[in-house]
């Protein structure tokens, strides 16, 4: 018979214990799941949203895009496209077949001008353009998603209010994106281009346009990646802030939910907050997006060090941690007796540490999949469409986060189901559309 392990499994009463502990020690600190209310925080979201769209003082901006989603894609048209990321810059050129289905071509990958070292505006755009060159004359129109905050004009061009990334070219800031960008394409003899301008959550809520040959009532895109956002199509009458809008017809808002100020956050989230490069702002996206979710775990576990919750071998294994990655946390999920700094911090301890790290870890990451499912109903609620079960509202989700975060995505589901469909009876389906910000931006370019 095999000798017993450290990590052998405990018996079912013991785990429930460890279960209560890792709740208590979570409530103590106001950071567990049961701490969010949703229907207060979704009340909460909605007032937001609504306060921004009157252009009152919000935490969320509620960005009218002037993009709409009624037009027709042409058929057998190219478009370039341009995806500007917080990595790579992509370019292509994308054509709709008889079949509406999207064929890209021509994809090449570059460096985002301003990651290696810090670049002025006239480089940044200068570098762009470079990359266009080579497929210039493919078309006159361009669909450039553009994935940071910028002011929306009727023109479909923006002006750039801040990087979110780590993009080192401040001067590029207050700048108007596509004109800027097609003087520099004119410099570089490519010519000028009608360029309509969207972020990445707009491109991927465009790109569920015609799924399948589903029939949905709305679209909503949303963002869980390194950061988080989400857009959906809203009436123009209820966009107050913008007195020259016709009232019968609906745009893409966008909301920058990471930017959400008033959910409820815990005594470590505020912590946490302050230890970032951006004290103050984010606060949504530092509670569930990857950029941010490992990282406070590993301030949940710190302070838990603190409080005795490990026995001694295994809180000195843990206290050493220092950076701890979204990517290291999801792995200790998937794995908890594998490799990883998680599971050997926690190897010389005993099996109730490795139960009691992997609870923290799964607690923290339910809770992301909660305040997701708030922001995602609040969105469905203020659209006022999927009230039809055969017509639902389709979610168009995307990054790595949403899609490999152990059980994320599967939670996210059962909050929505639980509070849109069964107290609200709002309807929704989550797609994912490959390829979805080219897509987006190529159906952009082409009907607006």
């Amino acid at each position: 018979m095999a000798a017993k392990t450290k990590s052998a499994a405990l018996k079912p009463a013991n785990q429930k214990s460890i279960r209560q502990k890792v709740i208590r020690y979570l409530r103590k600190y106001q950071m567990d799941v049961f701490d969010v209310d949703f229907d207060a925080n979704g009340r909460l979201f909605l007032e937001e949203m609504r306060k921004g769209l009157a252009g009152r003082k919000s935490t969320l901006e509620m960005i009218p895009t002037y993009l709409e989603v009624e037009a027709d894609v042409p058929v057998g048209q190219r478009v370039i496209v341009a995806d500007a990321g917080g990595t790579n810059f992509r370019a292509a050129t994308v054509i709709f077949d008889e079949q509406k289905q999207p064929i890209i071509e021509n994809l090449k990958i570059y460096p985002m001008p301003g990651v290696e070292r810090e670049v002025s505006a006239d480089e940044f755009f200068r570098v762009m353009a470079g990359y266009l060159q080579e497929i210039g004359t493919a078309s006159d129109r361009l669909g450039f998603c553009f994935s940071y905050p910028v002011e929306m004009f009727p023109n479909k061009d923006g002006r750039l209010l801040r990087f979110s990334k780590e993009i080192k070219a401040p001067s590029v800031i207050g700048c108007m994106i596509g004109r800027r960008l097609n003087e520099a394409l004119v410099a570089a003899g490519v010519g000028e281009k009608h360029i309509v301008l969207l972020n990445d959550t707009v491109a991927t809520l465009l790109a569920g346009r015609g799924y399948k040959n589903r029939i949905f009532e709305g679209i909503i895109g949303f963002i869980l990646g390194t950061g988080t956002n989400c857009c959906y199509i809203e009436k123009n009458s209820n966009i107050l802030k913008k007195k020259d809008l016709d009232p019968d017809r609906s745009q893409i808002v966008n909301t920058e939910s990471g930017g959400f100020g008033r959910c409820h956050r815990g005594k470590i989230d505020i912590r946490f907050d302050k230890s970032t490069i951006n004290p103050g702002s984010q606060k949504f996206e530092k509670m569930i997006s990857g950029a941010y979710l490992g990282p406070l775990l590993g301030m949940v576990v710190q302070q838990a060090c603190e409080d005795g919750l490990f026995s001694p071998p295994a809180s000195a294994g843990l206290a050493r941690l220092e950076n701890l990655t979204t990517t290291e946390m999801n792995h200790f999920l998937e794995h908890p007796y594998g490799s990883g700094r998680l599971a050997e911090a926690v190897r010389e301890g005993t099996a109730e540490d490795v139960q009691i790290l992997y609870g923290l870890s799964d607690r923290l990451t339910e809770r992301a999949a909660k305040l997701s499912a708030v922001n995602l109903s609040s969105a469905a609620l203020q659209s006022g469409q999927g009230k039809d079960p055969t017509r639902p509202i389709c979610i168009v989700a995307e990054g790595t986060t949403f899609y490999k975060m152990k059980t994320l995505k599967s939670r996210i589901e059962f909050y929505l189901k639980d509070y849109l469909e069964d107290k609200k009876y709002i309807y929704t389906e989550i797609v994912r559309v490959e390829n979805a910000t080219l897509v987006g931006a190529a159906i952009a370019g082409l009907t607006n």
